[in-house]
């Protein structure tokens, strides 16, 4: 279905009520999911988007995207999982394993046939004709593909395993695939069975032979949230290296243990790497008072100085893709706790530095002692601040439908100046409405009164400049914008970017404060600004809630500093000038103040 490429018809936000709806369909669709898995899936806040596409034999297909992945695709109102979503829930649908080989050949369009399927010793799941499966490759629990079984169980056997056995929907590294972030299936182990098969065979087994893991250690991973999972992940990636550890026999020489310990997959290595630098910035470069602390400033300042010389952290080559997945996990065993204190910006607001791994966690050596690493702390924060990326969208009203649905947009559609720029260019010469006296001028028919006229003007006006309709059509279309900070994936928000607020207010004594805000919406963060405006102008500056705005905070300074901070801004941190409100109260030169 997308061993080709498909054509995006409409790229649209759920709102409340339809998410409500998707969850309740998802839910009669998988009724093993739980509840929270299901918030998990179809979450309430977060971006859930909804794409109208067309395959390339024109079938029309449904694709919702949750972090920019897709999650699910519908096709004649049949709700299916993507891959993405079955390496979090592998245990969603029915299993069927093939040979690794195989997969290219599913990738590219073609359906598995019966001789492809491996019959494992505890025989095939029972399945019905027309069950929705799942693909898995020979060692790896991780789905690698979604299709509908063609004949019942009892039917495979009694062809033989021979014939087309599943016609197959989706697979990793088809097109679909690639409409995400393109990451590798996860390495999950098969389960074990507890048949008295089983049972037996494990008992003829040599105590040196391997054998699976203790009972309490199976855990059905549908019973398991998103965080656990991944602290579940972690804790058998952790017991593996264990393992391996401890396989030279107790004379072995630490020579052989290096070699064990070198045995890790990059993969683990990484994972390894992430907790050794967060432990390690924990311990002796964040304090108390740096709270909150943007997780993009705890990641760029503080584990990159702690990473050791020769290795580089790279958060996609880890096992948890994203950062903010690893910090989920270190949320979940309490060892810290992290907040959205503005949309799409997360900053750290505790820690429990009285946990048992930080305090037993070993300094490696080499690196420069606690307090040096602590004076360094505000020059590692200036040098790693890179301002964001903002780009103004625009979406599709109801009223600019008309103008917008030649070139297959609907309500909702979110595009980008340019695009709109190229939609209405093309709408005016495909339908000839450049003036054939003067170019510079677009006759206006009756969809452009409609949709860029009021109606005083609609028996006025009959042509419009060219810079005068492009403007007219963005002044009418609902505005968004996307900020994209450095390492992370862009956010798309509704209505324009708020500037950072710079303001004086009057305090007792006639004494004047310089109050800043919004500095989170642009990956500032609030104490790192407060600290440096306080070394430069030896001044008190403090941090407090700020009014009116939800979980965010303002910075106070005693004195007008709109002076220095205007310097900070615009020359030290480079972010453009009309996104910072007030720089014009600052205090004329040659006067006091």
């Amino acid at each position: 279905m997308f061993a080709r490429a498909f054509r995006v018809r409409a790229n649209t936000n759920i709102k409340g009520s339809d998410r409500r709806k998707l969850r309740s369909e998802v839910a009669a669709a998988f009724p093993t999911l739980s509840t929270e898995q299901l918030a998990e899936l179809v979450p309430s806040k977060e971006e859930l988007n909804v794409l109208k596409i067309h395959s390339h034999k024109g079938e029309a297909i449904t694709v919702y995207m949750n972090h920019r992945n897709p999650i699910l695709f519908e096709v004649e109102k049949v709700l299916y999982p993507t891959v993405y979503t079955l390496w979090v829930y592998p245990d969603l649908l029915p299993a069927f394993a093939t040979w690794p080989p195989v997969l290219q050949k599913l990738a590219g369009g073609a359906d598995l046939m019966l001789p492809g399927v491996v019959v494992p010793p505890s025989g095939l799941p029972q399945v019905r004709r027309g069950t929705l499966c799942a693909v898995t490759l020979l060692g790896n629990r991780a789905p690698v593909a979604v299709g509908v079984a063609t004949m019942s169980t009892e039917e495979m056997l009694a062809a033989g395993m021979k014939g087309k056995g599943f016609a197959v929907l989706h697979t990793h590294l088809d097109h679909l695939w690639e409409y995400g972030d393109k990451s590798s299936p996860p390495t999950l182990a098969p389960l074990v069975t507890d048949s008295a098969g089983d049972e037996e065979e494990l008992q003829g087994k040599e105590p040196g032979s391997s054998c699976s893991p203790e009972p309490q250690q199976h855990v059905d991973i549908r019973d398991l949230s998103l965080k656990d999972r991944d602290c579940a992940e972690l804790l058998g990636k952790e017991e593996l290296r264990e393992s391996r550890a401890a396989e030279p026999a107790e004379d072995a020489s630490t020579e052989e243990q290096q070699e064990a310990e070198d045995s890790r997959t990059p993969q683990e290595q990484m994972d390894a790497l992430f907790h050794q630098c967060f432990f390690h910035a924990l311990k002796c470069k964040v304090k108390k008072s740096d709270l909150p602390l943007l997780t993009s400033t705890f990641l760029g300042s503080h584990m990159v100085s702690c990473c050791p010389a020769g290795k580089q952290l790279d958060i996609k080559k880890s096992s948890y893709k994203k950062f903010s997945k690893f910090l989920q996990c270190m949320q979940h065993q309490r060892i810290l706790q992290v907040k959205e204190l503005s949309k799409g910006v997360e900053s750290i607001v505790d820690v429990d530095w009285k946990h048992p791994d930080i305090k037993t966690f070993a300094v490696p050596e080499g690196f420069s002692s606690a307090s040096a690493a602590q004076e360094s702390r505000s020059e590692d924060r200036e040098q790693v601040y890179h301002a964001p990326e903002i780009l103004p969208l625009y979406g599709v009203s109801t009223k600019m439908i008309p103008l917008f649905q030649e070139s297959g947009h609907r309500k909702g559609s979110i595009l980008s100046s340019s695009e709109v720029r190229n939609i209405i260019i093309n709408y005016v010469k495909s339908n000839e409405l450049v003036d054939e006296t003067n170019k510079n001028f677009v006759k206006v028919n009756a969809v452009l009164c409609d949709c860029l006229l009021d109606k005083s003007e609609q028996d006025e006006i009959s042509h419009l400049k060219w810079d005068e309709l492009l403007s007219r059509c963005l002044e009418r279309l609902q505005p968004f914008h996307q900020v994209t900070f450095a390492g992370q994936e862009p956010v798309v928000r509704k209505g324009n970017i708020e500037p950072i607020d710079i303001s004086i207010a009057q305090r007792s004594s006639n004494k004047k404060v310089t109050i800043i805000k919004n500095l989170e919406l642009y990956g500032l963060d609030p104490q790192c600004v407060a600290n440096t405006l306080q070394q430069k102008v030896q001044a008190s500056a403090t941090i407090s809630p700020a009014p009116g705005a939800k979980d965010r905070v303002q910075v106070q300074i005693q004195g007008n500093q709109i002076h220095h901070l205007a310097k900070m801004l615009l020359e030290e941190y480079q972010l453009p000038q009309k996104y910072i409100q007030g720089l014009e109260k600052a205090p004329k030169l040659g006067r006091r103040k």
